[in-house]
């Protein structure tokens, strides 16, 4: 019992010692940067420490509830360490522990002569903070609290350095998510009229004695609501403007983190509030339009940075492929689907980083060679690029199996429309990839094609990338363990796919998380 306790104790760990350290390195300032570097790095890990016990404990034995402040469910706001939340908590543990080794030796207070690691480092821990509330947030409102907290830290990050062009990315970005927030306050303003709790556990039971017309009003607000976060079309125009302004480390945290917190509230919300509903069709249709709009986006840039931003659009849209399918199978492959994407997308945007770190561009237009005079860089591009194109045996080709397997056991027209769709989806995300490797890493370096490179800035007024600069261990080191964990993910893709369906039964059982936070108070 005394471990239990104790154990429960630990679910706030991933919320409150971020915060802790955040104030506690703001208040130290730009002194003892050895000292700031330690802190970060000691929170995050022990963080990740924390989140694997719980997901152990969660596996085995159920969920964990921490009520805060002492006072019980549903009157006051509770933690719940289930399946589904435990395991995308390890995953962005694991994740920002990674990114943050990177930040550290990028030393972007030096290197870019922006604002201070002082800064950087308190906005990043606000921000993890604010993710580890969402994931395992066990109340409506506070899940709100989760995201503005998030997005205080996002939006220092965002705008780290003060550039004309992230300080015009932030202000979209921070107009998109103020309008998010708007609608998601609206809908807590009518569930709470109409059940009288926020407490998603209550909710559960309470929705079902709603008229209909109000379930699906309340249900299509917090669908938009975090459509928005998740940057589902045609909500999604803002995220290829804003993320590849940002510096490395925040668009690769953003990109594998920010979009899968908005992914994981519909999750939560479908599978727990809403089964069954009647929008399932419309998450069909917008799940297809927004794997296609987003890879046909990719396809025709020239740019990395905005060809991975506009795959992450498109790959949001398998992880709503899943959810609209409604069924076990289907929440299985998308909860797979986003352990996989989380891992694959940041490496990638953290391989781009040491691209422009080492170039000075991320214009394919300007590049070439890089697999001849910087062959490790190839390789660390290459193999998460392939995972998120599915090439077999990788886990992104066994997620996408999953969801195929899924979409084809569930039939009907729409679903396999649905299904044809990811598998084109697939491979034009395999055409944009190997078109973008093709220019920046195969093809020979600019100098050897002096003659098309005259040619080609009278054409489009760009000069030739000439400087190269080394690229430290440290930041070669964290990119690789990043890229290991992905493709660790191929190698225990049967423990982890296995995991993946007792998370989803444990969703659609629902009263397994009902009885966790209300036990027997009703």
């Amino acid at each position: 019992m005394g471990d239990l306790v104790e154990l429960r104790g630990l679910v706030c760990v991933p919320v409150l010692l971020p915060l802790l350290a955040a104030g506690i390195k703001l208040a130290i300032g730009g002194r003892l940067r050895h000292l700031q570097s330690a802190i970060s790095l000691t929170t995050l890990g022990i963080s990740l420490a924390v989140s694997v016990l719980l997901l152990a404990h969660a596996d085995t034995h159920g969920p964990l509830v921490t009520e805060l402040g002492g006072w019980a469910s549903p009157v006051g706001i509770c933690l719940v360490a289930d399946r589904l939340s435990t395991l995308v908590l390890v995953v962005s543990s694991a994740v920002t522990l990674c990114v943050m080794v990177y930040s550290i030796a990028n030393a972007y207070d030096e290197a870019e002569h922006d604002a201070p690691m002082a800064i950087f480092h308190p906005a990043f821990l606000v921000m993890v903070a604010g993710v580890a509330d969402a994931f395992l947030s066990g109340d409506l409102f506070n899940l709100f609290v989760a995201f503005e907290m998030l997005l205080s830290g996002s939006y220092v990050l965002l705008t780290f350095g003060g550039t004309e062009s992230r300080m015009r990315a932030g202000a979209t970005y921070t107009l998109m998510a103020l309008a998010s927030s708007m609608l998601f306050l609206i809908a807590l303003a009518v569930t709470y009229g109409a059940t009288g709790t926020l407490s998603m556990a209550q909710l559960a039971e309470r929705f079902g004695t709603l008229p209909e017309q109000v379930k699906l009003l309340v249900e299509l607000t917090l669908l938009l609501a975090f459509a928005i976060k998740a940057a589902i079309f045609p909500v999604s125009a803002w995220l290829p403007d804003s993320y590849p302004t940002a510096p490395a480390p925040a668009t690769a945290v953003f990109a594998g983190l920010l979009t899968k917190v908005g992914v994981y509230a519909i999750i939560r919300l479908e599978a727990l509030l809403f089964p069954g509903g009647p929008v399932s069709t419309l998450l069909m249709a917008v799940a297809l339009a927004t794997m296609l709009a987003g890879v046909l986006g990719a396809v025709a840039q020239t740019d990395i940075k905005r060809m991975l931003s506009f795959t992450l659009v498109s790959h949001i849209g398998y992880m709503v492929f899943g959810v609209a399918l409604s069924t076990v199978a289907g929440l299985a492959g998308a909860v797979f689907y986003i352990v996989h994407h989380i891992t694959v997308q940041t490496s990638l945007f953290l391989v781009t980083g040491l691209i422009e770190r080492r170039t000075g561009t991320t214009s394919v237009n300007r590049l070439g060679g890089l697999m001849r005079s910087a062959p490790v860089l190839g390789v660390l591009f290459f193999v998460p690029a392939m995972n998120l194109s599915g090439i077999p045996p990788m886990s992104g080709f066994l997620g996408k199996l999953l969801l195929v397997q899924a979409g084809l056991d569930k039939g009907g027209p729409a679903a396999l429309v649905l299904v044809a769709g990811g598998l084109l989806t697939s491979l034009l995300t395999l055409y944009a990839i190997a078109k973008t490797w093709g220019k920046a890493f195969w093809r020979a370096p600019r100098e050897e094609r002096l003659g098309q490179v005259m040619e080609s800035e009278e054409a489009t007024g760009e000069e030739p990338v000439v400087t190269t600069t080394a690229l430290p261990p440290v930041l070669l080191g964290a990119t690789a363990a990043l890229v290991a964990l992905g493709l660790s993910f191929t190698v225990l893709a049967g423990p982890l796919a296995a995991l993946t369906q007792r998370v989803a039964t444990e969703l659609s059982e629902r009263q397994t998380y009902i009885t966790a936070v209300l036990g027997t108070r009703r």
